[in-house]
């Protein structure tokens, strides 16, 4: 059996997975621009990356259909989209230090492809494709959530990141309904080609937070952020009376 040299080695404890066949891990880090330059290095990830994304889908719709039983289908697979889409699976790959271990051609590294998003999320996905095709499900699945940590946590994450407007409605809705937050506009200020809108974000009558940007999606988006800050350093029987939870 081959031996994984040493940088493997310290990228397959990061994975959490030792390869008993470190071919597969040679070939999840390999690019189709490495076969430029060595025309003999064997394949690329391309097969593996088709096989991990199905791999990927299957481990996070059985965690999220476990971690809320009450959702439905829908609600499932935003969740699931989430945790799958392109700049996420990037994020995950730069935690775990992908770009120091692509095998890629001279051109590509010389365009920044070490960098770039859709190379390390098809890296991430052959990888999980390589432990797969390695061990079994079982194994590949302990590892991706390994990965993941906390689904929920990782959620509210990404969500508040991506779509603080929809984290924010998130939080009051169960108790409030869809109709509780009002976005307003403040001020607008600046010429026409460059204004910047002020933005003030309520539930009912009550203020939450305010922010600024060139337009006004970007206000709200920006005052959203800045009421999910004040909930997040507010007390608990504050963070209560939005949710509509009472103490007991």
């Amino acid at each position: 059996m081959k031996k994984a040299g040493p940088d493997l080695d310290s990228l397959q404890r990061r994975l959490g997975h030792v390869f008993q066949d470190p071919a597969l891990l040679e070939c999840a880090l390999t690019h189709a621009s490495y076969l430029q330059d060595h025309p003999a290095a064997g394949p690329t990830n391309q097969r593996l990356e088709f096989l991990g994304d199905a791999v990927l889908q299957l481990v996070l719709s059985e965690a999220l259909f476990q971690e809320y039983p009450d959702d439905r289908e829908g609600d499932l697979s935003k969740r699931r989209s989430n945790l799958s889409k392109g700049r996420f699976l990037s994020r995950l790959a730069h935690d775990l230090d992908l770009a120091a271990f692509l095998r890629l051609g001279q051109s590509e590294e010389q365009t920044g492809g070490r960098q770039r998003a859709s190379i390390l999320e098809d890296t991430l996905e052959a990888l999980v494709g390589a432990i797969h095709l390695d061990s079994d499900y079982a194994t590949a699945r302990r590892v991706v959530l390994s990965w993941y940590g906390s689904l929920p946590g990782r959620l509210a994450r990404t969500l508040g990141e991506d779509n603080p407007k929809g984290l924010l409605q998130e939080l009051v809705q169960p108790e409030h309904g869809n109709e509780s937050l009002r976005y307003t506009v403040v001020r607008t200020t600046g010429e026409p080609h460059e204004r910047e809108y002020e933005v003030s974000v309520y539930l009912l009558e009550r203020f939450l937070g305010s922010g600024r940007g060139s337009s006004k999606k970007l206000a709200e988006e920006a005052a959203a952020r800045a009421a999910l800050k004040k909930l997040k350093g507010a007390s608990p029987a504050e963070r209560s009376s939005v949710r509509g939870e009472t103490s007991g």
